[in-house]
């Protein structure tokens, strides 16, 4: 590594739905009508987490014991709970449940189905969700939103399918999917897999990838491998780094093939100046490589301080990214990296975003805030609710009903979920520039195909 190098390195530190899910969706986004924010509930204070009872007995469902608020006596009730880590021992983590709350509540407010309770539940630990799975179906739950990690859905699903209850729960670990279970959340293999398809299609065919060392590298790593070889492309260079800045320069410097491109350009200098033509010589003193890499993309899926740390060391160990296209997840969906220098020309994968900015819009006009790139999750399961609400009694959460092969489209789009709990999404490929991401390849606007079995 040259002395510069070094330093840099040193200092170096991310309707129904189905086919038409409520219009009433565009009116609102489109209209901005309506009072400046909707009506709050107040959480009663968060359960205690007890020893639950059999994860395989169901939960006993007496309507005399179902939950009704004083003013909706009388009414026939649709009672939907939405369990969230309000008592997450973390601050942040707590923070984006308000804020998921937020937007479920905004859904509640501007599709305005007066018959739809909506029964917040405390989770935080996986006997706290299971709990509160506990409760809300004694309460006459006849769906469930969330939970929004792993562990807490594993916790409930046995209850909550024990009890005929559906979970449409918010954690992108497709491991927790299963029938009656499903997962209403960003999977990074859809993802995965609409990049590399659109690179394919831009004449793409030898890939390199450049993973964190952590649960979420090791799985899209998986799902990119499967993704070019779908394709009958190649990766070229596979290399993962490790989450502290500092260690991230060697990692670069092997999928870069710095020393052995270093070492040609000192050999050509080398070689020009025993020939005698200094002035060749000279001009490569502006260079720091010679010979190009052996793929046409490179794959970083990472994002936020750790990819604003990452990305500027690609260009600097001669990565150029007006030879190689840089690729990247749902995780670039962040406005901040349009002042990325080095991310200029990146494609990634996301949701379309016409309607989830009408959405952020309404949400701060509500609240005052900008909403976590998540939040929609919640204002799109609750809209789902509403959706299947319109259906007769027993049709209404059936598996029939959700696993709809037309899916549904929300602020994020459309989706459909799979018979086996996943959920595919219409994604849009993006592409970065410094005034911010444009659409180069839209998303679609309906499913043409059966879901997959």
């Amino acid at each position: 590594m040259t002395g510069l190098k070094a330093d840099f390195a040193a200092k170096a530190l991310k309707g129904l739905a189905f086919a038409l899910l409520l219009p009433l969706l565009a009116a609102c986004a489109s209209t901005g009508t309506g009072p400046s924010a909707p009506p709050k509930v107040v959480l009663q204070n968060p359960p205690i987490a007890t020893q639950p009872p059999p994860s395989q007995t169901a939960v006993t469902r007496d309507p005399a014991n179902f939950y009704t608020p004083k003013g909706m006596e009388g009414r026939p009730l649709i009672r939907v709970a939405l369990l969230l880590p309000y008592n997450s021992s973390n601050p942040d983590i707590r923070e984006l449940s308000a804020s998921l709350y937020n937007a479920a509540q905004l859904a509640l407010f501007e599709f305005n189905n007066p018959n739809i309770l909506l029964m917040p539940k405390a989770t935080g630990t996986a006997d706290a969700a299971r709990q509160a799975a506990t409760d809300a179906i004694r309460e006459g739950a006849d769906m469930i939103l969330g939970p929004l990690f792993a562990d807490e859905v594993t916790a409930v699903a046995p209850i909550a399918k024990a009890s005929g209850v559906p979970v449409v729960a918010f954690s992108s670990d497709v491991t927790v999917a299963q029938p009656g279970v499903y997962l209403l959340s960003f999977p990074p293999d859809e993802e995965v897999k609409r990049i590399v398809d659109f690179a394919v299609l831009n004449g793409m065919t030898k890939f390199a990838a450049l993973t964190p060392q952590n649960d979420y590298g090791n799985r899209v790593a998986q799902d990119f491998q499967q993704a070019v070889a779908d394709h009958g492309s190649i990766i070229t260079d596979m290399v993962s780094y490790p989450l502290n800045v500092e260690g991230m320069n060697n990692p670069v410097m092997r999928v870069a093939h710095y020393a052995t491109r270093h070492a040609a350009l000192v050999a050509k200098r080398k070689a020009l100046e025993a020939a005698g033509d200094a002035a060749a010589a000279k001009a490569l003193e502006k260079v720091d490589t010679a010979g190009d890499l052996p793929y046409q993309a490179i794959f970083v899926p990472e994002g936020g301080t750790r990819l604003k740390a990452l990305a500027p060391l690609l260009p600097y160990y001669d990565i150029d990214p007006r030879k190689i296209k840089f690729l990247g997840t749902g995780l670039w969906d962040d406005p901040t990296l349009t002042r990325e220098a080095s991310l200029d020309g990146g494609w990634f994968t996301a949701p379309p975003p016409e309607a989830h900015q009408q959405f952020v819009a309404r949400y701060a006009r509500a609240y005052h805030s900008t909403p976590p790139r998540i939040a929609s999750l919640a204002y799109d399961g609750v809209s789902l609710a509403v959706a299947l609400a319109s259906h007769p009694g027993d049709m209404r959460f059936t598996d029939e009903a959700l696993t709809h092969p037309d899916g549904f489209a929300g602020v994020d789009g459309i989706f459909r979920f799979t018979p086996d709990g996943r959920i595919e999404r219409g994604l849009a490929v993006m592409e970065i520039h410094p005034g911010g991401a444009a659409v180069v390849d839209p998303a679609p606007t309906s499913f043409g195909v059966p879901p997959i079995n």
